[in-house]
């Protein structure tokens, strides 16, 4: 076999299984990362010539184990483990180890690893660069990249988590099932993060960040065939799938943000969509709404509408209400106002935001939607202020460029009611009003 394009995919979906069993062998992440990453390099000269194996995650299992039992007996000056011809031609031991790396195995192991990686001690952004690195593979300079920082500052950054990790004396047992439910939402708040980290991106530095959103999802469908019956599972897995189906549409061919209305429709992917659609039906079946099932309900009921227009706004407003007393927030309550101006109009979301100025007064989001609101009932001056408020809390300049369009609308506007005016009564006297 000369093309060896087909190794790095395998490679990459076998990671996650043959490095949490290595890390049960070693019960040392780095260690752990080094043997997965040799038995890699070797995969790489052996491969090609002898054909893949018939269990990829086995075949990486044993030689990262060898590899790393190696590097210990030498450094206790013991004698060197058999040459790497009879390291990488174990098929009776391979055929042993894909024995035993069952279901109960496998997801015990993965979920070691995720647990590690979500392990309380370190801070959400250590540990999403540990995820990204240590179960996703991402080289440093990807991952540094993603997060728009030095590679060098990534780079500390992973090592103090694995510090963190390796001081807090993790325990490498198969964790019970009260760790595992107690655990299971810090695994898919991570994973959650991971995506949002991605998606939140804009602007021309969009394509740099993309991979997080596909990592995300890769790790949330890994979850869920952890746990295939867990409806809030479902519910992220299908949250990100209808999300991440809008990307070809969501930035202009300038990398403008392009509001959800005004997006090309066709752009979206609806194998993606189909995907997210039936795990959002599949979770309802359970009767256990959570958090992510409804906003990945709210994401479908987008999906499903051909145009903008067909958009079912009650249905929407009704999700958010529920979703409002499942888990209340400002940023819930905001989204819901958006809903409820189109169903109610501007005045009545109005309403409903005000009481949220103090808690999102540095949320760039809120004073958008105060400034649109204003917009619609006809007050410039007020529309006016919350955008240039908006414009200074903007995190990009494609969010700045965004406002900056509504503001441009608003004049625009203003000018044309000004002229229509004046045509119609003349030009109003000094110190007359023209509201």
């Amino acid at each position: 076999m000369t093309d060896i394009a087909w190794i790095d995919p395998l490679l990459r979906s076998a990671r996650p299984q043959a490095v949490s069993a290595l890390l049960r062998y070693f019960r040392d992440l780095d260690r752990a990362e080094e043997a997965f990453q040799e038995a890699c390099l070797r995969a790489l000269r052996n491969w090609p010539v002898n054909g893949p194996p018939r269990d990829a995650v086995a075949w990486l299992t044993l030689v990262g184990r060898n590899v790393g039992l190696d590097d210990v007996r030498r450094g206790k000056k013991s004698e060197p483990l058999p040459a790497e011809a009879a390291i990488s031609n174990l098929e009776d031991a391979e055929a042993d180890i894909a024995e035993r790396l069952d279901d109960s195995h496998y997801r015990d192991d993965v979920l070691r690893l995720l647990f590690i990686c979500c392990h309380p001690d370190l801070p959400a952004v250590q540990q999403i660069a540990l995820a990204l690195r240590v179960v996703s593979g991402l080289s440093v300079k990807e991952i540094a990249r993603a997060f728009l920082v030095g590679e060098s500052a990534m780079e500390q950054r992973i090592t103090r988590a694995k510090s963190r990790v390796a001081r807090a004396d993790v325990p490498f047992e198969a964790p019970g099932a009260v760790e595992r439910a107690e655990r299971l939402g810090a695994v898919a708040a991570m994973i959650y993060l991971v995506f949002n980290e991605g998606y939140s991106a804009s602007g021309g530095q969009a394509h740099l960040r993309v991979p997080l959103c596909d990592e995300a999802i890769r790790l949330a469908r890994l979850l869920l065939t952890l746990f295939p019956a867990e409806p809030e599972i479902m519910g992220l897995t299908a949250l990100l799938l209808l999300q991440h189906a809008r990307a070809a549409a969501r930035l202009d061919a300038d990398g403008a943000i392009v509001l959800l209305d005004d997006q090309d429709r066709t752009r979206w992917d609806h194998d993606l969509i189909a995907e997210g659609l039936a795990l959002v039906e599949k979770a309802a079946r359970h009767g256990r709404p959570g958090p992510y099932q409804i906003q990945a309900a709210i994401a479908g009921v987008h999906a499903r509408a051909a145009r903008a227009a067909d958009t079912d706004w009650r249905q929407i407003e009704r999700l958010y209400a529920a979703l409002e007393r499942l888990q209340p927030s400002p940023v819930v309550t905001l989204n819901r106002a958006v809903a409820v101006s189109k169903v109610s109009g501007p005045e009545a979301a109005l309403a409903l935001i005000e009481p949220l100025a103090d808690p999102l007064g540095s949320y760039f989001h809120f004073f958008g939607v105060k400034g649109g609101l204003l917009m619609q009932l006809g007050r410039a001056t007020q529309a006016r202020s919350a955008f240039d408020r908006a414009i200074a809390l903007a995190r990009t300049p494609a969010e700045a460029a965004h406002i900056r369009l509504h503001v441009d609308r608003l004049m625009q506007e203003g000018q044309t009611a000004e002229k229509n005016f004046r045509h119609s009564v003349g030009t109003p006297r000094p110190g007359s009003s023209s509201a």
